[in-house]
């Protein structure tokens, strides 16, 4: 399929790296830091505890859902405050956490895809999650970074694309969002007017009949490849 495109915007988790061994360590991580600094915290809530802690927090603050960074903030500040503990240690416990969560392991092909991609059209990062791109390493392939956070609410509502589409300048039609999610990033991209990639790395079927992709790869690099030659195409058609 052949199209312009003047701009992408990509998901992060699952997309430029796999999230699960992330979620894996975090968790251990801030337990370990909590055992060592705030041991009462660490006893009364285990990992499993803290886990139910924070859903329960989720349900009672809807309007901070999309705020992962806030909700653990809170998380940490309440179940310190329950212990015992001085919530002081709050912003130390959350950096424990923070610095694991942006010690990623990239997809085999990212770095290279993103480096080509790059070269073609401008890259802006949209997530609902609170990956930071400068401590990662990888900002300077980006025009701009924008999370749910910052824009006061999550993919897959419209305004984040269009927020994103305004600050790259370009058209919605003429910006092309990539990602590994459906609903969050095929079909809230496609209602925004956006132009849509899915990233299927595992190869798996698409399971709806009222949107489709415009686009379907397995990696990063095909896409890459997918882009090159399209510009071939203008270069030559010019």
């Amino acid at each position: 399929m052949s199209f312009p495109i003047r701009a992408i915007t990509l998901d992060l988790d699952d997309t430029l790296w796999p999230f699960a061994p992330i979620g894996a360590r975090v968790e251990q991580v801030l337990h370990d830091w909590l055992a060592a600094n705030c041991p009462r915290t660490a006893a009364e809530f285990p990992i499993l505890r803290m886990r139910e802690l924070r859903d329960e927090l989720n349900a009672q603050h809807p309007h901070l859902v999309h705020d992962f960074s806030a909700m653990r903030r809170m998380t940490l500040e309440r179940a310190m405050q329950l212990a015992g503990d001085d919530p002081v240690h709050v912003d130390a416990a959350f950096e424990a956490f923070f610095a694991e969560r942006n010690r990623v392991e990239f997809y085999p092909d990212t770095l290279a895809a993103l480096q080509r991609l790059a070269a073609r059209v401008p890259l802006a990062a949209l997530s609902n999650g609170n990956a930071d791109l400068s401590r990662i390493g990888v900002h300077v392939h980006f025009a701009f970074q924008l999370g749910a956070r910052e824009h006061g609410a999550p993919k897959p509502i419209a305004s984040i694309f269009h927020a994103a589409c305004a600050r790259l300048e370009v058209a919605p039609a003429q910006v092309l969002h990539v990602g590994d999610d459906i609903d969050m990033d095929v079909v809230g991209a496609h209602h925004a007017g956006l132009r849509t990639c899915w990233l299927n790395r595992e190869n798996l079927a698409w399971p709806r009949d009222d949107v489709r992709p415009d686009l379907q790869f397995a990696s990063l690099a095909a896409l890459a490849d997918w882009l090159d030659a399209q510009h071939q195409q203008e270069e030559v058609a010019a």
